[in-house]
């Protein structure tokens, strides 16, 4: 049927009916208050899982700067919005949110900023030309083992998750001074968390369609299965239900495109494919462009390697140090991994490590790529493969802790095994079923999970 006999017929077939007064009023009010929300969120918002304050609006002024773009002068609109915020003057936030909103957009890279004479790849195929990848690797054992190695994967991805979700938007000294070192669940753990939603729509997708997955199918997923999202992955799910396929759907006016978004959900790239990093790369690389573009791709392209590789590499340093190799340096994100190794080689500890990192990417914000990827360098160097002692490192750091442990504690468990994580992480986040915001799968049991990753790894293998 064409779109013109739909509307002939509407206009045809309806009958007149006279509404009263009352019925033909159009009440605003519940709309108005509802963007009134989301516009407040976007001003001043705590983190569900740990309270941490954020500012969004400050944020991607941030985000743009980091990136060497050139802003008008904002900082009198910035304080100005901030006040109206406080009075609870809408009218007036509305009209500074829009004309930040107009400023970031007339923003223009500064060829001569550090950040814009550095490489930023604009495709899969440009980037994958720089690489000296891998041979791929055939797991060295059946199918059982590795469900089971998948089964470990998930179950680190859940206890970082859990651990990390209550300490996330905090500094290493401050999560020290209030918890000392992390050594257990600071509070009741539970599955909730918005990482694994993203990779199980992932999963949805390639499970489908295996390596001829696209942007578009993911996408499909993302706007049927997921009702909300935050940052990068807010804009992005914005655009595609506007009909914008990727990558428009990161670029298009995403200041958060470089953002920890991808990293966070690079894991599951690699689970699908055990032993190929090449493969776990192009996948992961077709995944972040939903969202993310130039160095929030690369984040989920080194979680996927890891988490590839890690089914074939059992040292977990070794794993870290030649994935990194991996990244050139002429590259933001790969100047931070080589940067962060550096710092590990020629520091005593994680502390003094992690405090060399901290200086150099003071000025990013805490859900940047940057800072959580030096993160994630640290704590595998220094954890030495041993769980406890990663996620203690991890969790110490601070920043994003949540997206950060969830990822290297799902690589460091594919590679040692399911006996590394003791029951005191586990036993807590087995007892029901894992709990998303999804439409589908509200609940899903942890077997299930495993079961469809393991059918989807196996499915495509020979591909």
């Amino acid at each position: 049927m064409k779109a013109w006999e739909v509307t002939r017929d509407l206009l045809r077939q309806t009958m007149p009916v006279v509404r009263s007064k009352e019925e033909q009023t159009w009440d605003a009010s519940a709309a108005m208050v509802g963007q009134d929300v989301l516009l407040a969120l976007f001003w001043k918002s705590n983190v569900p899982g740990s309270a941490a304050p954020e500012n969004l609006m400050a944020a991607a002024l941030q985000s743009l700067e980091n990136k060497g773009f050139v802003l008008a002068p904002y900082s009198e609109l910035l304080a100005q919005g901030l006040t109206a915020l406080a009075a609870g003057d809408f009218e007036r936030l509305y009209v500074i949110d829009m004309r930040l909103r107009a400023l970031m957009r007339a923003a223009r890279p500064d060829p001569d900023h550090p950040s814009q004479k550095t490489v930023r790849h604009a495709s899969w195929p440009e980037f994958e030309r720089t690489v000296a990848w891998p041979a791929d690797v055939v797991p060295a054992y059946g199918d059982a083992e590795l469900r089971d190695r998948l089964a470990a994967g998930w179950l680190g991805q859940l206890v970082g998750a859990a651990a990390g979700t209550a300490l996330e938007g905090y500094s290493a000294e401050n999560l020290l001074k209030v918890f000392g070192p992390i050594r257990s669940y600071v509070r009741e753990p539970n599955t909730y968390n918005d990482d694994i939603t993203f990779e199980i729509a992932f999963l949805e997708a390639y499970g489908a369609e295996g390596p001829g997955i696209t942007g578009a199918d993911i996408c499909e997923r993302w706007t049927s299965l997921i009702p909300t999202a935050w940052s990068a992955e807010a804009i992005a799910l914005s655009s595609m239900r506007r009909g914008l396929l990727p990558p428009e759907t990161a670029t298009t006016d995403n200041p958060f495109d470089e953002w920890i978004g991808a990293q966070m959900r690079g894991v599951i790239c690699g689970m699908v494919v055990p032993g190929r990093a090449h493969e776990a790369a192009r996948l992961a690389w077709i995944d972040a462009e939903v969202s993310h573009a130039g160095n929030g791709i690369l984040g989920e392209v080194f979680n996927a390697v890891l988490a590839a590789r890690a089914f074939v590499e059992p040292d977990v340093r070794s794993l870290l140090t030649s994935t990194i190799a991996l990244f050139r340096t002429d590259t933001e994100y790969g100047a931070v991994l080589d940067f962060a190794l550096k710092a590990c080689e020629t520091a005593p500890d994680w502390r003094s490590a992690w405090a060399v990192c901290d200086a150099r990417y003071v000025e990013y914000n805490w859900i940047h790529a940057y800072p959580n990827a030096a993160a994630e360098v640290i704590a595998l160097y220094f954890g030495r493969g041993d769980f406890d002692l990663t996620l203690e490192i991890v969790c110490g750091i601070g920043h994003d802790v949540d997206c950060n442990a969830a990822q290297i504690l799902c690589v460091l468990a594919i590679a040692k095994g399911r006996a590394v994580i003791a029951d005191r992480w586990s036993a807590p986040l087995l007892a029901d079923d894992i709990v998303t915001y999804m439409r589908r799968p509200a609940k899903i049991s942890f077997d299930a999970l495993v079961d469809q990753t393991a059918d989807a790894a196996l499915k495509w293998r020979k591909s």
